[in-house]
């Protein structure tokens, strides 16, 4: 069991600093009795008056419990009063304890003699209240700490799983765009083709958690899904070149990151060439980073700051939105014109090695 296990079951932690703190009392009292030479039998009444602050300390804590959501004033005086009390009683325990084996069975002459320093237990049991309402505390604001983290979790969760799942019915609409038009023309062979590669696209999104992250490796193999699913309406006009290397297909990345970027690629740069045009991809690891590039030989676009101009697509701002959600500002995304024509974007995210099952 852990220290933040211990920690979170209130009642076994109770029980362990209580008694760990009365321990500690005779202990000090016992280091005491060594240095004003008391005789060996002191310790004795060293474990019995600690034995009996334990007991006695233990009432306080569901006195406490009834009134800790009383007011302030509420909770001074019944903390002193209770301390008060518990603290005289535990002093004339003390006494009848020294007395009875220290000093062989010895009795005042007086009643009152019993009380005799009875401030000096007060004041313990105070200290054991001060105590007792700090870790309180603490165990509360430690609830609170999680709470707030829990719900701070759950809600950037929804976020990812919000952006991750925007892109699905992007795709998925300018897919359905393109298998109409086949059927439109009659060509079913290539319509049928393109189902079944998008049914096996579709599949892998849903297989995939939103929210972990996965091997380039793995990603990369999504991607070809989705270009074998372009290349029935491009055919020869559509030519990809990959370039990752070894390390690089072992680093994790949010999935299917890199697809809404190449399919602005296909949009508003091989679709516009009557030619068709080439895509490139390429990754490595770079100095504990992963270095990611997407880019294209088309017409390109005007650039401003970083960002396109009269963009019209979701892909690259939803990109942007998951890495600054994911990587907060450990992250780069930048925007350039390709050589010698097109558009180019390099990622770079932190290298983190997926773990082989």
């Amino acid at each position: 069991m852990n220290w933040q296990s211990l920690i979170d079951n209130r009642q076994r932690f109770f029980w362990l600093l209580q008694i760990a703190g009365w321990i500690g009392y005779a202990l000090v009292n016992y280091i005491g009795s060594k240095v004003f030479e008391m005789r060996d039998i002191y310790v004795f009444v060293i474990l019995l008056n600690a034995y009996a602050g334990c007991l006695m300390t233990v009432p306080l804590r569901y006195i406490y419990r009834k009134i800790w959501n009383a007011s302030p004033w509420v909770l001074i005086i019944v903390v002193f009063g209770a301390s008060y009390v518990t603290g005289t009683l535990w002093a004339v325990v003390q006494k009848f304890n020294l007395w009875e084996i220290y000093r062989h069975g010895y009795r005042p002459e007086e009643w009152f003699y019993y009380l005799q320093q009875g401030l000096d237990s007060v004041y313990i049991i105070l200290c054991w209240s001060g105590l007792y309402f700090g870790v309180k505390y603490y165990q509360l604001l430690q609830s609170e700490r999680q709470k707030a983290l829990k719900a701070t979790t759950m809600a950037h969760e929804a976020q990812l799983k919000m952006l991750r799942y925007q892109l699905n019915p992007h795709f998925l609409f300018n897919t359905l765009n393109a298998i109409s038009t086949l059927i439109l023309v009659k060509e079913n062979k290539d319509a049928n083709l393109m189902v079944s590669k998008l049914s096996d696209f579709l599949r892998y999104t849903l297989n995939t958690d939103p929210i972990k992250k996965v091997p380039l490796e793995q990603e990369l193999h999504a991607l070809m899904l989705y270009l074998e699913i372009e290349r029935v309406r491009f055919d020869e006009r559509l030519q990809v070149n990959v370039d990752v290397s070894e390390q690089a297909q072992q680093a994790l990345v949010p999935s299917l990151i890199l697809q809404p970027i190449i399919e602005n690629a296909i949009k508003y740069a091989i679709a516009h060439m009557a030619e068709g045009g080439v895509i490139d991809i390429k990754a490595q690891v770079f100095a504990n980073e992963l270095l990611l590039e997407v880019g294209d030989n088309g017409p390109g676009t005007e650039i401003v700051n970083g960002q396109l101009v009269n963009a019209q697509g979701v892909g690259v701002a939803n990109t942007q939105d998951r890495l600054k959600t994911l990587y907060e500002n450990n992250y780069s995304f930048v925007l350039s014109h390709n050589t010698p024509s097109g558009l180019k974007v390099n990622l770079r995210v932190p290298f983190e090695k997926a773990v082989k099952k």
